[in-house]
């Protein structure tokens, strides 16, 4: 039997159908339409599992399950999205809305979370006690497992790490609340500092690596690369931003490994991944231990979320 893995992103809605033995058979991916509804876009998820289906050559009855990954809070038990910072459900029966069309089970879980459970089950934390996966794209998702399984709290709520506050009174978030992490750590944040960077730097090569206007979180990486001292600058202040909270995070959970996911984390080694390792070995509580916790990127890189959602089907 095959199941079906859904990641809803901040933009993308990507999809996929993977086997017994977890690998992808196949994949769709859809952009995010902010001005349609809960119920709309329950029903472009429905589309996207149909299509994914259909891609990997697959009839409906093949199916065993199908795993969803939503930002935000859900109702695991009912099949329910609660609460989601960056897109429109709220209080939405996602269960139901599917098995009017599905009827197979359906689970729900956070999308970090399911990020974590892709990299425990086929990445780069396979089989590891004790993990933490941390995803920079729209938001911050962080995800943990503790001795093999997701930590939930008793709500099902549990670590909203992004919407922890690092910078006091800082940045107003989606959430409601000011100065959290997401609001400086994530792909978002760095687009948002550097067309500040830009606006005050008329003559940064970073113009020309965005052709003016189309920023990405590219930009300032590409400039400093090159030796401009604003695109430096960005990517300095930004990394700093990212290391406060993977420190904080390995500070709680001491974590066996922490990978680090979402698009910005593709930059290259010693530009992204070299520097926050010095940071935060430097930083943490327990640097002077013998074990140290490996910080290492994610493997499965933008299909970690479709992965892990395929694996809320036991």
């Amino acid at each position: 039997m095959y199941r079906i893995g859904i990641d809803v992103g901040g933009t993308n809605l990507a999809g996929g159908v993977l086997d017994d033995a977890g690998r992808l058979l196949s994949k769709v991916k859809l952009p995010v339409d902010p001005s349609r509804s809960d119920v709309e876009l329950c029903a472009d998820l429905i589309r996207l599992s149909q299509a994914v289906t259909a891609q990997a050559g697959l009839s409906p009855e093949a199916i065993s399950g199908i795993g969803i990954g939503i930002p935000g809070s859900v109702d695991r038990k009912n099949g329910i999205i609660l609460f989601t910072p960056n897109a429109a459900f709220q209080n939405t029966p996602v269960r139901d809305l599917f098995q009017t069309v599905w009827n197979i089970p359906v689970a729900l879980g956070n999308d970090a979370n399911c990020a974590a459970l892709g990299e425990y089950h086929a990445g780069n934390a396979k089989d590891c006690e004790s993990v933490v996966v941390v995803t920079l794209g729209t938001g911050v998702g962080v995800g943990v497992i503790l001795r093999g399984e997701v930590f939930l709290g008793f709500n099902g709520s549990g670590m909203e790490g992004g919407h922890t506050v690092i910078v006091v009174d800082g940045q107003p978030c989606n959430c409601g609340r000011k100065g959290c992490w997401e609001q400086y750590a994530s792909a978002t944040a760095l687009k948002r500092m550097t067309r500040e960077a830009m606006e005050q730097t008329p003559d940064s090569l970073m113009w020309k690596f965005c052709d003016n206007h189309n920023v990405s979180g590219r930009t300032p990486f590409q400039a400093a690369r090159v030796g401009d001292t604003a695109g430096r600058g960005v990517v300095d202040r930004y990394l700093h931003y990212v290391a406060v909270g993977l420190t904080n995070l390995v500070n709680l959970f001491q974590p066996e490994v922490l990978c680090l996911g979402g698009g910005v984390s593709n930059e290259e080694d010693e530009d992204f991944l070299f520097p926050l390792r010095e940071m935060v070995y430097k930083e943490h509580f327990a640097r002077g231990t013998q074990l140290q916790p490996k910080l290492v990127k994610a493997s499965l890189g933008n299909d970690a979320g479709i992965i892990g959602a395929a694996f809320l089907i036991s």
